[in-house]
């Protein structure tokens, strides 16, 4: 559904995104962390389109978002961490507009904004300006707007700030709706007993570099989610997570400790 490969986003000399590679595939939720300014929202705007990039490319389905981005975005959706919604409009008026992007005929986005403004308790304020919003009230438009065309891959900026605890609650079990449906997820969060409960793989990125990805089990092990992050960004001697990068220098260093312990059985 989703490959990464290479990437590498520039800010001046400031490498924001180093070198990135990451394929996610249909009915996966992948959890996105990192610290405050480690390239997770530059890596999510470079994938749905909004930020050229200097190295790599990203292939959405199969296709080249540089080649044909508007093809890619068909597909698509990304809500940001902070929605920039056309406050001039009321929110029944945004969503058609998006509905009317997307080419969704009458019928099925009645039947689609019914059901999702009514899921997030935002039916009675939909004749409203956006501008009389809350953010939480925002938030869930732009989940709404988000959801309208069923996307294939949903990208998600910090998803759950800003939610009242159901809305949370709502968002996450439809999230888990569109992967068993065959879409996939990729959010960033902060949130990491949200990410450790509801998703299949993790990625970590410090500093533009991915340092850790796979199955969530494999990558925490024993251990709590909270724990391998901080191990990874402490730099906690010995600890180690196979990423795309890394994956044949750990191979190699597991076969030849293999090696030695075979070596020492045999003795």
């Amino acid at each position: 559904m989703l490959q990464i490969k290479g990437l590498s986003k520039l800010y001046g000399e400031k490498k924001a995104v180093d070198n990135l590679s990451l394929t996610i595939n249909s009915g996966e939720m992948y959890a996105f962390i990192g610290h405050n300014g480690a390239g997770k929202t530059t890596t999510l705007k470079s994938i749905c389109g909004l930020l050229n990039f200097e190295m790599g490319e990203i292939l959405i389905d199969g296709v080249s978002i540089k080649d044909s981005p508007i093809e890619c975005k068909r597909k698509i959706a990304y809500i940001p961490d902070n929605p920039d919604l056309y406050e001039f409009m009321s929110g029944i008026k945004y969503l058609n507009f998006i509905a009317d992007i997307y080419g969704i005929g009458k019928k099925e986005r009645e039947e689609k904004i019914e059901k999702y403004a009514n899921m997030f308790s935002l039916t009675a304020d939909l004749a409203q300006p956006i501008s009389a919003y809350s953010h939480g009230m925002k938030q869930k438009l732009a989940i709404i707007s988000a959801l309208i065309h069923s996307p294939r891959l949903l990208l998600m900026d910090e998803p759950f700030v800003g939610l009242d605890p159901k809305a949370a609650y709502l968002l996450k079990e439809e999230m888990k709706n569109i992967c068993n449906d065959g879409g996939a997820i990729f959010f960033s969060t902060h949130v990491l007993d949200v990410a450790e409960k509801i998703c299949d793989n993790i990625a970590i990125i410090k500093d533009g570099k991915l340092i850790a990805c796979g199955k969530m089990q494999d990558v925490k092990g024993d251990s709590s989610l909270e724990s391998v992050f901080l191990d990874l960004y402490e730099g906690k001697e010995g600890f180690s997570i196979e990423t795309p990068e890394n994956k044949n220098e750990i191979s190699e260093a597991d076969a030849s400790l293999t090696e030695e312990k075979e070596g020492e059985a045999q003795c």
